[in-house]
């Protein structure tokens, strides 16, 4: 393409990491770059990242890949980390490092959110985690007052960074479902949960139509750190999970996509908005105009490998190229949950093991023992979702899920066959996909349509894999309700010691 075609930037937040994707107005990723940051735990159960990190690999990265496209970019689009939290100022400087997805240190708060009654929590149609916005909220409200007292707003992610490029406060639709403060089925913020909770509603930043709706524009100070003109116009954006389905092309009800980064999600586009959180499963809003999609989340996915590549000294290809070798019955087990879990158990307190650990075990077997059970936590998640339903296949999508053998482990353990999108940067994509929208560059139409990456095969499941991991997932199974009946006992001695 010419230096002259029009272009669209997508900044995609994540979790450890800031992606850049640059794409042209056939929906053809021209570039990108990434930019990594710390994500730090003071204490258990802490999940916390600075915003300036953000800031800096969000400008390093947007040079890189605008560099690298030889084009200037017509519009700027966002995907963020979903369920975070940032107090910042008027201005909307950050008063203390952003609360994290992983966090899980407002398990206490959600006490406040089981007395708000039926009603009130078939509205915010989603199962209680401690990670999201709310509970975090609810937390920095009782444990740090004076934060809670100097805040303007309580941002997610992805809005924190938008306030950042355009010095304007919004909210969105996809980002805003996900924060348990949220009326999922009228589209709106719960104002009656807020007051309910004892929040300020003032801080809830006001609510954009949708994710592709036009937020404000490049300010000049922005646009020098970026290396981009002032004045670009800038899309709300999306969640993350909602982006990378708008980026991989999941438009129907028939789509199924998994998708495996820090944490991992398997979604399906619904029509009307059918709660099923007694089952763990999400509900949360798309980044089109209109539309929901159903959700069944681990958050021990790359969070925990990388954990167990760390501790074995592993490179990622190492831990990968485990999964090579033949699983063997003596195996040991491997429970993922280090931060506790959400599909279907929606427990926080869940915790990790090895179990069955013998002399005949290797680094070898322990780390593809590591992806086995990787595997059978999205297994768990999968199950949850599709209880009525069993697709054909499935879409695979995801930097975490590129790796071949990783790939086939993946198909054995779930039983299906799976189709990769050819978009590595999937909610990257989507990003750019929304700002080249605001910019009326293109449709919904061209997007949900022509624009649609294919999927292909990628790993068929082999009959003798698909029963031997049924039987060692039938004991891991039982593994995670031994360690939660465990973790439930200790709760309830410590309970009676202190009531002794």
């Amino acid at each position: 393409m010419s230096a002259d075609s029009p272009c669209a930037l997508g900044l995609d937040l994540g979790t450890s990491s800031a992606k850049a994707v640059v794409i042209d107005t056939e929906g053809k990723v021209l570039s990108q770059a990434s930019a990594g940051y710390a994500v730090t735990s003071a204490a258990a159960g802490y999940a916390e990242s600075e915003p300036a990190d953000w800031w800096s690999a969000v400008t390093a990265c947007a040079r890189e890949a605008v560099r690298a496209a030889d084009a200037q970019p017509s519009a700027i689009g966002l995907s963020g980390q979903m369920h975070g939290l940032v107090m910042t100022s008027r201005e909307g400087g950050a008063l203390r490092p952003a609360l994290l997805w992983p966090d899980c240190r407002a398990t206490g708060a959600l006490s406040a959110y089981q007395l708000l009654g039926s009603p009130a929590l078939a509205r915010l149609a989603n199962p209680l985690a401690p990670g999201m916005t709310g509970p975090l909220l609810v937390w920095i409200a009782e444990n740090e007052p004076r934060t809670y007292r100097d805040a303007r707003w309580a941002l997610l992610p992805k809005d924190w960074l938008r306030a950042r490029l355009t010095g304007e406060f919004h909210a969105e639709p996809s980002d805003a479902s996900a924060t348990l403060l949220y009326d999922v089925v009228s589209d709106r913020w719960d104002l009656e949960v807020v007051g309910a909770l004892g929040l300020d509603a003032s801080m809830l930043a006001p609510l954009l139509p949708s994710s592709g709706a036009p937020a404000g524009r490049l300010t000049p100070a922005a646009g020098a750190e970026l290396g981009l003109s002032a004045g670009l116009p800038v899309a709300a954006g999306a969640a993350d999970t909602a982006a990378a389905a708008l980026g991989s092309g999941v438009v129907g009800s028939g789509d199924i996509q998994l998708t495996v980064g820090t944490g991992a999600q398997v979604i399906r586009p619904v029509v009307t908005p059918v709660s099923r959180s007694d089952a763990g499963i999400n509900l949360y809003r798309s980044a089109t105009p209109d539309g929901w999609y159903q959700m069944g989340a681990t958050i021990s996915a790359g969070l925990s490998l990388n954990w167990v590549r760390e501790i074995m000294n592993a490179t990622w290809d190492e831990l990968y190229a485990s999964a090579d070798h033949r699983g063997q019955a003596h195996d040991p087990l491997f429970v993922p949950h280090l931060s506790g879990e959400r599909t279907p158990y929606s427990d926080p307190t869940l915790r990790g093991s090895w179990t069955a650990l013998s002399l005949a075990d290797d680094r070898t077997s322990l780390l593809r023992c590591a992806l086995e059970g990787t595997a059978f936590a999205i297994r768990d998640a999968l199950d949850a979702l599709l209880a009525d339903h069993r697709p054909s296949h499935l879409r695979l999508a995801g930097g975490g899920t590129l790796a071949a053998s990783w790939r086939q482990l993946l198909a054995d353990v779930l039983g299906l066959p799976l189709y990769a999108v050819d978009v590595p940067a999937a909610s990257g994509r989507g990003a750019a996909l929304l700002g080249a929208h605001a910019a009326g560059l293109l449709s919904f139409a061209d997007i949900q349509g022509p624009l649609a990456p294919q999927a292909r095969l990628v790993a068929e499941p082999e009959p003798a894999a698909v029963a031997f991991h049924a039987e060692r997932h039938a004991k891991f199974r039982r593994i995670v309700a031994a360690l939660g009946t465990e973790i439930f006992a200790e709760r309830t001695g410590a309970l009676l010691e202190g009531t002794a």
